[in-house]
């Protein structure tokens, strides 16, 4: 009876066995080929509607709309030529703009406001971290009319800086729970000695805080930058000609008439450029800042 419970469980063993974490030479665990291979092939799978986009911005209208597609057909840039005949330029640096100043804003507020829920903690901290995650709440289309109304009696339509103040308020809540979960890992004992030696708040939370928690900055950043960089619903219709974003110009490419395909993906692809090239400056420090306090 017991061989043949062995010789039924051998074949599930030996499946086991291939996902099994190995030490390697240093005595540190490792992944097993087996797993190996399928972050690969999760990986791949995430990565191959980017690379299609890609490659079909290459292409022309009538190949990038034939079905089956044609990843072999001839490459061109003419797509990529008709943006800058469209002047893509002030819509990207609209994006820039209204991305980055709302960003440095964000943390602006959010450090001091996360210094003071989570290393200094006011009373009633757990209320006030509530009263932020409440604003998120309420469905950002709700908001849409008021917001409307308020933006046109104070003359801000069609302005970048209108953009800015929303997207700080947006992203606001966000990093402040964020950069409090990252400021709670920060030593006690390395502020009590900076205070021991006469530095005051901003001193501490710029000589102190900002380089420890540095991952943490990065992620929080990071991360508010891509919202902002996405954000659409207020861009479209907030702005008209002067303040419109990068995601407002991709839609004017999107037409009930004629072939739009392989522009839409030269147009989303210039777009989704300074995103990718901010997320691969700062991935080393967005891995430990989304990590941090993982483990404790």
């Amino acid at each position: 009876m017991t061989t043949a419970h062995a010789a039924v469980a051998a074949p599930g063993a030996r499946f086991t066995k291939l996902f099994r974490r190995k030490p390697d030479q240093g005595g540190e665990p490792r992944l097993s080929p087996l797993w190996t291979f399928v972050a690969w092939l999760a990986t791949l799978a995430f990565f191959a509607p980017v690379a299609w986009m890609v490659l079909t911005s290459f292409h022309q209208e009538a190949d990038a709309a034939t079905n089956p597609p044609t990843p072999f057909a001839a490459v061109t840039l003419d797509q990529y030529k008709l943006l800058f005949s469209r002047d893509i330029t002030p819509f990207l640096l609209n994006s820039a703009m209204a991305s980055i100043l709302s960003t440095l804003l964000v943390l602006a507020l959010a450090v001091p406001a996360a210094y003071a829920l989570s290393i200094k903690p006011v009373e009633k901290w757990t209320d006030v971290m509530f009263f932020f995650l409440s604003t998120k709440f309420l469905p950002a289309i709700a908001a849409l009319l008021p917001v409307y109304l308020i933006v046109k009696d104070a003359g801000m339509l069609d302005n970048v800086w209108t953009l800015v103040i929303l997207y700080t308020a947006m992203n606001l809540p966000i990093a402040v729970w964020m950069m409090r979960s990252f400021l709670a890992e920060v030593p006690k004992e390395i502020l009590e000695a900076a205070e021991v030696d006469g530095a005051g708040l901003l001193t501490v939370l710029w000589r102190v805080v900002a380089p420890v928690a540095m991952p943490g900055l990065a992620a929080t950043s990071l991360i508010c930058f891509i919202f902002s960089w996405n954000e659409f619903m207020f861009a479209v219709n907030l702005t008209a000609t002067q303040a419109s974003t990068a995601p407002v110009f991709l839609v004017g490419f999107i037409t009930n008439e004629g072939l739009f395909l392989a522009r839409l993906c030269a147009a989303a692809t210039l777009v989704s450029l300074p995103v990718l090239i901010a997320g691969f400056a700062a991935q080393d420090k967005l891995v430990r800042g989304l990590s941090l306090g993982a483990v404790k």
